[in-house]
């Protein structure tokens, strides 16, 4: 096996025509359709949503009555899909993505705000407007200000005629955040409120992962021979290292740092005390999980690396994410 490379050495750059066009749903979705979608009899709210979905794709692509003939019955430009963890609603999301005609984007809220990051609010609409449908994956409502622009921005795409799909997650833990995040989503989005139908989706977690031990630790000197057993192309870096890169790469182009990366060692992983460089690795743990890129880590073990205080805060839903993707990706290869 060559030798490894590391992330700190990649440069990724993107142009606004690059950054759009990979706004497609993750890898391990390409299959995802209505057909294989399996809705658990114990939660008919699972069943229920597959059929909507497939009458919006149906609905939103028929061709419009004419003036004489029976109007159909009204249909919101919007679904939001409300859940949680693991019930198939990015499932569910990525095959009405495909059923819809081109030209279709599929990102996560984090996405869409780096991308306005990227090009700016004006550049941004210029870059969607068209689209047949804006896919929003895991609307996220701790932020303020990102949220803010977010409505802005799907306000001007619906009053375009592109169709809106979004969904959420809303972990349990024990200080009572085991409930689902409706009425909070039609309260910050109320300018755009009354375009979304929103639907519940109960269910069981179909990975069954259980997060409440530790990701393994690896030894430095074990790390190589851990990165050739996985094979392909891999990485290895400090995490100061990388975290520091981070800092000096847009999240609109981390896509590019683990681009064609099969698995990354991280020697010397401490718990994060800056909430930026926290949030900055938030959204690379995002696009290792998507490219399903397997780590192994020294150091404090990877479900540690956000402080107690972070985890108290307002981004807290967002490390939970975090947490139970590392620790997936720790278990990978």
């Amino acid at each position: 096996m060559s030798a490894p490379i590391s992330l700190v050495d990649r440069r990724p750059q993107a142009d606004a025509e690059q950054i759009v066009a990979s706004l497609v749903p993750p890898p391990q979705f390409d299959g995802a359709t209505f057909d294989s979608y399996r809705p658990d009899p114990a939660h008919p709210s699972q069943s229920e949503a597959l059929e909507r979905m497939r009458e919006l794709a149906t609905v939103w692509t028929s061709p419009k009555r004419g003036l004489f003939k029976r109007r159909a019955p009204e249909v919101k430009p919007g679904i939001y899909l409300d859940g949680g963890f693991g019930v198939g609603k990015t499932h569910l999301l990525a095959a009405l993505w495909k059923s819809m005609p081109g030209p279709n984007r599929f990102g996560t809220f984090i996405e869409y705000t780096a991308l306005v990051g990227a090009l700016g609010y004006a550049e941004t609409v210029r870059a969607l407007q068209g689209s047949t449908i804006v896919c929003i994956d895991e609307f996220e409502l701790d932020d303020p200000g990102d949220t803010m622009v977010m409505t802005r921005l799907l306000g001007e795409l619906v009053a375009n005629g592109t169709k809106l799909a979004a969904t959420s997650n809303t972990p349990p833990n024990a200080l009572g955040e085991g409930r689902f995040a409706a009425a909070d989503f039609l309260r910050e989005i109320q300018a755009i409120a009354d375009r979304f139908q929103i639907m519940r989706i109960d269910g069981d977690d179909y990975r069954h992962r259980d997060v409440s031990g530790h990701a393994p630790v690896t030894d430095d000197d074990a790390i190589p021979a851990e990165l050739e057993r996985i094979g392909g192309t891999v990485a290895l870096d400090d995490f100061d290292a990388l975290i520091a890169h981070l800092s000096h790469v847009h999240p609109s182009r981390y896509v590019g740092l683990v681009d064609g990366v099969k698995a990354l060692g991280l020697r010397g992983v401490r718990v994060l005390t800056d909430q930026n460089d926290a949030l900055r690795l938030v959204a690379l743990v995002d696009r290792l999980y998507d490219a399903q890129v397997a780590l192994r880590a020294s150091g404090v073990s990877l479900d540690r690396v956000f402080s107690e205080e972070m985890l108290g805060g307002g981004y807290r839903k967002k490390y939970l994410r975090a947490i139970s993707r590392l620790h997936a990706l720790a278990a990978e290869g």
